[in-house]
């Protein structure tokens, strides 16, 4: 309670504390452990106990008390104890094409019980059959096929749903006895009716004769199932009851109800605490490896083709199954949340939905689970629950009593009918009047009739405004009462509920920015904290830069963030310039590396060169070109072979970015056969333009001498009579016998 202010009573221990409140009630949760029976440390040969007095799970009973908000660990120990009894039912398939398996199963009884005693000393075996409904169309319902279902000279029994051929025993010899009787029978449709013998033998515990310890249920096919839905085909409408129906040991109700569901049987199987081995063949291993992942602690098993290996498959699912605990629990009351937390074998630790369980435990190890309970709050009643908390397959359970702190214990202490609350009209308990019906006010001094009257309004108006106590509450006998806020760490206060705790300024989506706190809409930051949203600090030792000064002498540091004068530098400390000379030589060996693979740091550009984000572009037209909200650079380098590859450098953001183009410019070889082809041809062309030139010589000679040999020849002046020693070189000759015709 406090003098100073009557409003909020309830609120965080030090704001309580800084407001004057003299006395707090601060109630914690507690536990107590009301049945803890240490686990059974007990060896296979030793004094033999019944199973009630087994224990593995500790401690088997605790009651809580739950303030909301506030988590309560408990600690479960869980050990598996040797020599556990085992109770193992066989479920077997007879249809026809089961013939040769039957006969193999005919002996089970003793070599399996000589098996299994190497695993416990205490075991039973039981024994079951099932075929189909007896109804069409899974079934033939003709006389002669009802007698006889087998074709030909087959000698078979007639068709049933379920039978409980033997309930369970420790003896072999008997079981062999009973089963070496049974025949075979047969039905119409692949998919066999195991669903209905399955919940059967989950529900009818006394006719199974179940006991609390390990209970096993073997299910024996060749074939896929029927489930829920399928017995519409045989007219069959109602939803399976899950209640025994067994008279002389044979199921009566399969042609009255449907076959169950997967999540009926899995809901029977774990409220029995039953396990199930699947020993099915290997046509039908991926339905069944399906149907195991529906139903927990189930295993799945390679039947042969006449079951000659089932007794190894039994003992090794049984293995298989028996080295994984799994906790569940029983449905949650509204508002109560539970989280697990394993603690397995060599150190491993699990947590989430893997938290429930764990694997690979071996008889005689101990595990342990840590598990917390929260409170959201008070449930409707705020009567005591209860929950249970299980190891699924096996039948004990620890039982937790949940009791809810919904009221301070100052509560129980109230004064009735107190002078406190104006002439005995209220409660006064925890510092505060508690009115009685009719009433109302801080001191109950108003009639319920009278509290909306306009001069008592007057005084809940903020400024004579038209706003009753801001909206935020009702005047109750001229004083604001402030509404209650669904979040009981939100809350209105002031005089008139002018002022909240939870509408002042954000940062980062965190009220105050998570370096303050909030009264009446404004925040009160916390030291070295400053801004509205408390979102600016006011240490420097982020803006100091390599050279130990603030921004780098090239800055402002305004909330712990450098704000750069000068438009050269950049980056959280202002020691980025991306613009002055050298960036490119700096960072040419880096870029080479990234984006070609070559380069003086193509050894280590992994370790050296990652500092910047590398963008490949086809061509320089593609670069990005210089804009003013950051400074960019653009560079030409020329690489060890001569050529050229150009890159821009930036700094976006902090964020340092690199564009290149990814093809180099490298400068181009000569091109041989052009340069022979010209060679010849110039050798050619001039060789013949000599020619000509020649040619022309000789011709302009030659008609110069002719010309010169013809003026002489007509400046001759000697005698051109004829040659007196010349004779002709003709010769005419005249035929003597020509006449001329």
């Amino acid at each position: 309670t406090s003098s100073k202010n009557l409003t909020s009573r309830c609120d965080e221990l030090e704001s309580l504390r800084k407001r004057g409140c003299d006395k707090i009630e601060n109630p914690h949760g507690s536990q107590r452990i009301l049945k803890n029976k240490a686990v059974t440390n007990r060896k296979k040969g030793a004094e033999k106990l019944r199973p009630e007095d087994i224990t593995q799970i500790q401690p088997q009973k605790l009651s809580l008390n739950l303030r909301a908000g506030e988590p309560q660990n408990i600690i479960l120990r869980f050990k598996r104890a040797e020599d556990y009894p085992i109770d193992l039912y066989y479920l077997m398939d007879l249809s026809y094409s089961m013939k040769d398996d039957l006969e193999n199963v005919k002996n089970l009884g003793t070599s399996l019980m000589k098996e299994m005693s190497k695993i416990t000393s205490d075991f039973r075996i039981g024994f079951g059959s099932f075929v189909e409904k007896t109804v069409m169309p899974y079934i033939s319902t003709t006389p002669a096929k009802l007698l006889n279902p087998c074709t030909g000279d087959q000698n078979c029994t007639s068709p049933f749903s379920y039978k409980n051929v033997l309930k369970l025993t420790s003896n072999g010899q008997q079981f062999n006895s009973l089963v070496g009787q049974q025949q075979i029978s047969g039905n119409l449709d692949s998919p066999e009716g195991g669903f209905d013998a399955i919940m059967q033998v989950a529900v009818c515990g006394d006719h199974i004769g179940w006991r609390n310890v390990t209970r096993l249920l073997v299910f024996s096919t060749d074939a896929g199932f029927h489930f829920a839905g399928d017995g519409k085909l045989g007219g069959i409408v109602l939803p399976n009851d899950g209640k025994c129906h067994l008279e002389n040991n044979v199921y009566t109700m399969s042609h009255y109800y449907d076959y169950p569901s997967i999540a009926h049987l899995v809901q029977k199987l774990s409220e029995n605490n039953i396990q199930t081995i699947f020993a099915v063949t290997e046509e039908f291993q991926p339905v069944y490896k399906e149907l195991q992942n529906l139903i927990p602690k189930s295993a799945v098993g390679t039947l042969s083709a006449n079951s000659s290996n089932v007794i190894n498959l039994i003992v090794d699912a049984y293995n298989s199954l028996s080295s994984e605990v799994i906790l569940e629990n029983s449905k949650l009351p509204e508002g109560v949340t539970i989280t697990y937390q394993s603690r397995c074998k060599n150190g491993v630790v699990n947590e989430g939905e893997n938290g429930r369980k764990c694997s690979n435990i071996s008889i005689g190890d101990e595990v342990s689970f840590n598990i917390n309970i929260t409170a959201q709050g008070c449930p409707k009643q705020g009567k005591p629950e209860s929950i249970k908390i299980k190891p699924l397959g096996f039948t004990e359970e620890v039982e937790i009593l949940l009791n809810f702190i919904c009221e301070c214990e100052c509560h129980k202490h109230g004064i009735k009918n107190s002078d406190m609350c104006h002439n005995g009209n209220g409660t006064f308990e925890c510092g505060a009047c508690r009115c009685n019906k009719g009433r109302v006010g801080r001191q109950c001094e108003c009639r319920k009739d009278e509290v909306s009257t306009e001069d008592l309004d007057k005084n809940c108006r903020k400024d004579n405004g038209t706003d009753i106590c801001s909206n935020n509450g009702e005047c109750v006998c001229g004083t604001c009462e402030c509404k209650k806020r669904d979040n009981p760490e939100e809350r209105y206060s002031g005089k008139f509920c002018e002022c909240d705790n939870f509408n002042c300024d954000r940062s980062n989506n965190k009220l105050c920015g998570g370096h303050g706190r909030c009264e009446c809409r404004v925040c009160i930051c916390d030291a070295n904290y400053t801004g509205s949203a408390c979102d600016c600090s006011l240490d420097t030792s982020t803006c100091l830069a390599s050279n130990k000064q603030i921004c780098n002498g090239r800055g402002n540091c305004e909330c712990g963030t450098c704000r750069c004068t000068d438009p050269k530098f950049q980056g959280p400390t202002c020691e980025i310039c991306p613009t002055c000379p050298g960036v490119c030589t700096e960072h040419k060996s880096c870029v080479q590396c990234r984006a070609f693979g070559t380069g003086e740091k193509k050894d280590t550009c992994e370790r050296d060169c990652s500092y910047f984000n590398l963008i490949k572009v086809k061509d320089r037209d593609k670069l990005p070109q210089p804009v003013q909200a950051f400074p960019l650079m653009h560079c030409k380098e020329r690489d060890a072979n001569d050529c050229w590859f150009y890159y821009t450098y930036a700094v976006n953001n902090t964020e340092k970015e690199v564009h290149v183009v990814d093809a180099l410019e490298c400068p181009a070889g000569p091109d041989i056969i052009p340069i022979v082809a010209g060679v010849v041809t110039g050798i050619v062309l001039i060789g013949l333009a000599l020619l000509l030139i020649w040619k022309l010589l000789m011709i302009i000679h030659d008609r110069r001498e002719f010309a010169k040999f013809e003026k002489e020849k007509m400046n001759a002046k000697w005698d051109t009579g004829e040659n007196p020693i010349y004779k002709s070189a003709v010769t005419t000759v005249i035929n003597p016998k020509y006449e001329g015709k």
